[in-house]
């Protein structure tokens, strides 16, 4: 069992950066992969980056490379998301995930992930 608690989102003007976090309890943190993702409204859940266990592999969403960076501190049972040069089209609520390892899982399908947060928002005005 994981528990997860978003944070640090908020209401940022275009081209403004915000770092949102993820804080873990339950099992050890380091033996999860960690996942972001967003929705909209209306919209389905979209996937925005993933990193492994170790911080040795990232993933990172299309629509977010160069823009988005995800990490992570195992010691701090923390993963975290800065997100700079941030569009309207990133108004979404952000949502964090615990995926435990199974080698050939998916690292950016929703499915794959065992335990969520209850998600933070981000909006981003003109």
């Amino acid at each position: 069992q994981v528990q997860l608690v978003e944070s640090g989102g908020g209401l940022v003007q275009a081209g403004g950066s915000l770092r949102l976090s993820c804080a873990a309890s339950g099992r050890p943190f380091s033996s999860y992969a960690m996942g972001w993702f967003r929705q909209a409204p209306g919209k389905e859940r979209e996937f925005v980056a993933a990193i492994s266990r170790s911080a040795g592999n990232t993933f990172m969403a299309d629509s977010v490379k160069g823009r988005f960076t995800i990490s992570r501190d195992n010691a701090a049972n923390t993963v975290f998301l800065q997100i700079n040069s941030l569009k309207p089209e990133d108004t979404a609520v952000y949502f964090c995930a615990a995926r435990s390892y199974s080698s050939g899982r998916s690292y950016t399908d929703f499915h794959e992930y065992d335990y969520w947060g209850q998600g933070t928002q981000v909006t981003v005005s003109l």
